[in-house]
């Protein structure tokens, strides 16, 4: 298994496990299904017995994504600090297709719900949410560049890869 962190806050934001998909230079589309718990199986329904269901989206549960929020102009200034903090310049190759999408993003803000790693550190990526036309199924995005993975072993411990998560990523 493959562990994608943040590179500037080291928080793990999501692994192999879900259907990565390039859409763009510089961004990847992580596809999602919400998940829902069990009820209780102790005892059938009306004997008494609460139970708890829990639904959210994968990759936000199981990686302990915290949600926050933004305004568009807190956005903006968010979004152009951290690809300063993680040395994203304009001439780089597909930077003027993230900007593009970028202001695609901007132009479409209140769709989506924005998200943050575990350890709440606000110079970290802040990833987002929205929903397919069917308005059910969920999928994240999140900048490639600022993206450091690392392997899972049979042994249970992480070791860094050198391959550039662009080179992991598949087009499809």
């Amino acid at each position: 298994v493959i562990i994608y962190r943040d590179l500037i806050s080291q928080g793990e934001l999501f692994s192999d496990i879900y259907k990565i998909r390039e859409i763009a230079d510089g961004l990847c589309n992580i596809d999602d299904s919400l998940i829902g718990g069990n009820a209780s199986a102790e005892g059938p329904d009306g004997e008494g017995t609460e139970s708890t269901v829990i639904t959210g989206v994968d990759i936000v549960m199981n990686h302990h994504l915290q949600e926050t929020s933004f305004t568009k102009e807190t956005y903006k200034k968010c979004i152009k600090d951290y690809m300063k903090s993680i040395k994203v310049k304009p001439f780089m190759t597909g930077a003027a297709e993230q900007i593009k999408l970028i202001s695609n993003i901007l132009a479409n803000f209140k769709n989506y719900q924005f998200f943050i790693g575990e350890n709440m550190n606000p110079d970290g990526m802040v990833t987002l949410l929205d929903y397919c036309e069917d308005g059910v199924t969920p999928y994240m995005i999140f900048f490639k560049v600022g993206l450091e993975m690392e392997k899972l072993n049979s042994t249970r411990h992480l070791r860094k890869i050198n391959a550039s998560p662009l080179q992991t990523l598949s087009k499809t």
